[in-house]
């Protein structure tokens, strides 16, 4: 398995694609002007609780306010109010926690007002971004995010990520963890610390620690709302959140951004230095690497997959709806209950892809084609909780229901990323929009994959197209028709038609009867 990041750098934003064997799977945009990123601590101020929410709206700087719910104030709340009282008047000086006296937990059933009033300060963490209508939702149980450990101030507990199955590891990171950590600080040990050493722990630790006090420094005196700590740049968080060794290659088209992830890399991982490479073509580097196609190809309302199979992907305020298709697929070597498994087992691939490219939060509805076996409905569920298991976003998936749909819900913590697959119809009918040339290539050779495997098995296939499109398919020796020949071992004869429109396309047999 080969994993790789391309990065292109443009003038106000940096666009992250990661791929797996060459296909993509994550895509990622960092913008000049976002200041509301996932994991920015704030000092902010109370703006005022709401008793019939139990929660608080605070000022952060946004053109609306934040959102606090009582759960998420932390059980350490007081003495972090404390803490930051201290702070921003000068008063406290040591910011290392070891002498500092804790207050009692706050009731975890209690009420916003017992704890917080209005014009209060207090640090907030961003949990998740500024979302359609909403402002950001903010956490001030308060986390420091580093490479193999995640610190936690005004706490004790030292935790291990679910991820790691052998309980000697977690008995083992645990002892060593209590043994290094500062006091008056928790850690969450993740799941790439699996079989790292104390010297990599202590030394990551020491990082966050070092971050902690440069943040505290800032409270003196500090304006409210102020952005006191800034989450690592897009880049260099992915890499930490999921860098491995089977990273093969990281390709950036940027001189300044190149040195930043090359220094980053060699922090982190020093023998995996040599895959940062600097891209100097000509070729933009989305192009060189096949990115832009994937992204015209995968974002649009349908979602082509092998074997002539496609998913249906709406949208709506209350939650996303996944259909999934079998389109003109016959298979007469199978019945059709090992044909819907098959068809499902493939879309559950290509379902918990498409949740992590486009970053899909809130409650997702998949209706898989009905299958009467009970084992084959296990198998189904197993095969997509396997897929989703890379998946870094919290998620849940229930079991399928006796109409054949899973439910899934997925935690939405930024903007879902929505790209625009249409483009203004060439033809110039009224305005009127279509898909992009490349999807359409795409559309074509799915229904072509199902007339070969149905109806013109046997038959010749003429394909009757606008002429700027039979051009493209039938350009140069290595031509997209050749590369259907040899997959198919089928010849399509393409006809131009000047009468059809931009993106308009029949199959039609010799006769010159439509097929489809």
């Amino acid at each position: 398995m080969n994993k790789e990041l391309i990065v292109r750098s443009g003038s106000n934003a940096v666009d992250f694609a990661l791929t797996k064997d060459g296909k993509l799977i994550e895509l990622h945009k960092e913008e000049d002007n976002n200041n509301f990123s996932v994991g920015d601590i704030f000092l902010a101020k109370i703006r005022k609780p709401v008793t019939g929410l139990n929660a608080a709206f605070v000022d952060v700087g946004y053109e609306k306010d934040a959102f606090l719910h009582y759960h998420d104030l932390g059980p350490q709340l007081s003495s972090m109010l404390k803490f930051v009282k201290g702070a921003s008047t000068g008063k406290l000086k040591d910011f290392s926690l070891k002498d500092f006296p804790f207050e009692k937990d706050i009731d975890k059933d209690g009420s916003i007002n017992d704890v917080i009033k209005s014009n209060q300060s207090l640090l907030v963490q961003i949990v998740k971004e500024p979302i359609s209508t909403k402002g950001p939702r903010i956490s001030s149980e308060l986390s420091l995010a580093g490479r193999y450990v995640v610190m936690v101030p005004f706490s004790d507990r030292v935790s291990v990520s679910q991820k790691i199955e052998s309980k000697e590891e977690k008995e083992r990171l645990k002892r060593l963890v209590r043994s290094i950590k500062p006091k008056g600080f928790g850690v969450i040990i993740r799941t790439v610390a699996e079989g790292k050493k104390v010297a990599e722990l202590d030394k990551d630790l020491e990082n966050l620690l070092t971050k902690w006090t440069v943040m505290c420094k800032k409270l003196y005196k500090a304006p409210h709302p102020s952005k006191v700590l800034v989450e690592l740049n897009r880049a260099s968080s992915i890499l930490r959140d999921v860098f491995n060794d089977t990273f093969t290659g990281i390709h950036v088209d940027d001189t300044t951004l190149y040195n930043e992830i090359k220094d980053y890399v060699q922090e982190i991982a020093p023998k995996k230095e040599s895959i940062v490479k600097l891209y100097e073509s000509s070729v933009p580097i989305f192009e060189k690497f096949g990115i832009e196609r994937q992204i015209k190809t995968s974002f649009g309302r349908t979602a082509s997959m092998s074997k002539g199979a496609y998913l249906i992907i709406e949208h709506t305020e209350a939650l996303h709806v996944i259909d999934v298709n079998s389109g003109n697929r016959s298979n007469k070597a199978k019945n059709q209950e090992d044909t819907a498994l098959e068809v499902n087992m493939i879309s559950a691939t290509e379902i918990a892809r498409q949740l992590r490219l486009r970053d899909m939060g809130g409650i997702i509805v998949v209706d898989f084609i009905d299958m009467g076996k009970p084992d084959h409905r296990k198998k189904l569920f197993d095969h997509l909780r396997d897929e989703m298991k890379d998946d870094r976003a919290k998620h849940k998936i229930l079991p399928p229901s006796k109409f054949g749909l899973i439910q899934i819900t997925r935690q939405r913590v930024r903007p879902e990323r929505n790209i625009k697959t249409m483009e203004k119809n060439p033809s110039g009918l009224n305005g009127a929009e279509v898909e992009a040339p490349i999807v359409l290539i795409d559309k074509i050779k799915s229904d072509l994959e199902k007339l070969l495997n149905g109806p013109a098995k046997d038959n010749d296939v003429i394909l009757h197209i606008h002429p700027f499109i039979a051009a493209y398919l039938t350009k140069g020796l290595q031509s997209i028709r050749f590369k259907w020949f040899m997959e198919y071992k089928k010849w399509v004869k393409v006809q131009p038609r000047d009468a059809y429109t931009y993106l308009e396309y029949r199959f039609k047999n010799k006769k010159g009867k439509t097929i489809y």
